[in-house]
C-alpha cells in the first residue's frame, strides 16, 4: 500500500512540473524550462513505473 502511495506523490510532483514547464515556455526561462523538464521526465517515469510494478507484481 505505501508503494502505491509513494507513486501517487511522484506523480502529483510530475503533473506540477508539467505545469511549470508549460509557464516556463510562456515566460521563455530556458533555464528553468530545462530543469523543470528534466523533473517531470524523471519523476514521471518512477511514478509510472512503480504503478505498474505494483499492478504486476
Amino acid at each position: 500500500m505505501q508503494h502505491i502511495l509513494l507513486a501517487i506523490v511522484f506523480l502529483v510532483v510530475a503533473l506540477l512540473a508539467v505545469v511549470s514547464v508549460i509557464r516556463q515556455l510562456k515566460y521563455k526561462n530556458l533555464f528553468a524550462l530545462a530543469f523543470s523538464a528534466i523533473t517531470a521526465l524523471a519523476f514521471g517515469f518512477f511514478s509510472i513505473a512503480t504503478i505498474i510494478s505494483e499492478i504486476t507484481g
